[in-house]
């Protein structure tokens, strides 16, 4: 198969991949939302459906990368609840890799016109800066280590640059394992009432979100910052 039927077999099956979405979202989300909302809900409902749990599970993590109003850190938790840490940690991992696969070459094979639009509509100047930068792979490093800043949209972003993708799943992946590992094993400890760890695990991750929201204009203009201009930017 030569590469021009290859990038049209990709687009066909990511335009069916995106009319399904599209389906499940317009029927499911309030039920969705509902369920991410509560951790013994999601719990509860994950359990009944036994031997399928853990796909649907995982169908969850991608639509939470994919779609930033889901809530990861409850997915996260009830990952960690019902499947302790070794196995709720890959299945988040796995999810969230499948999700950024499908945000990164929606962009980069579909959508780029739509994101690029988006950015226009958008305070979204910074951005446009740190695509445009050539430390770009840092920069991205810690957006997406950092808790508080904008990440979910960037990796959209990243497809509208000439990174590769390996490089940039692999950023993706070791960013952002140390608070996936967090929300999982913040899990793991309800289950097994390990309220003390839950405590100092919850309260370092807490103090990471206040700091990295206090500090995060600050951080993006240092990040972002032009030569070329002296415009300061506020993140929303």
């Amino acid at each position: 198969m030569n590469k021009s039927k290859k990038n049209l077999v990709c687009k066909t099956l990511l335009v069916l991949l995106g009319v399904f979405t599209a389906i499940i979202l317009v029927k499911y989300l309030p039920t969705i939302l509902e369920l991410t909302m509560s951790p013994d809900k999601f719990r509860s409902y994950i359990v009944s459906l036994k031997n399928s749990g853990s796909i649907v599970f995982i169908a969850f993590q991608v639509l939470q990368t994919v779609i930033a109003p889901i809530p990861g850190e409850i997915i996260q938790i009830a990952g960690g609840y019902i499947y302790g840490v070794p196995i709720g940690l890959i299945y988040s991992m796995v999810g969230m890799l499948l999700g950024a696969i499908i945000a990164f070459y929606f962009t980069r094979m579909l959508g780029g016109s739509f994101v690029e639009k988006l950015l226009n509509e958008k305070n979204s100047q910074w951005i446009k800066d740190i695509m445009d930068s050539k430390k770009f792979s840092i920069i991205l490093f810690i957006v997406f280590l950092v808790p508080g800043l904008p990440k979910d949209f960037l990796i959209y972003v990243a497809g509208l640059t000439p990174i590769k993708p390996l490089k940039f799943f692999g950023i993706l992946l070791v960013s952002r394992f140390p608070w996936l590992l967090a929300s999982v094993s913040i899990g793991a400890n309800l289950h097994y009432r390990n309220y003390t760890s839950t405590i100092i695990v919850s309260l370092l991750a807490l103090i990471s979100f206040i700091l990295g929201v206090l500090y995060k204009d600050k951080l993006i203009n240092k990040l972002s910052y032009n030569k070329d201009s002296q415009e300061s930017y506020k993140v929303n």
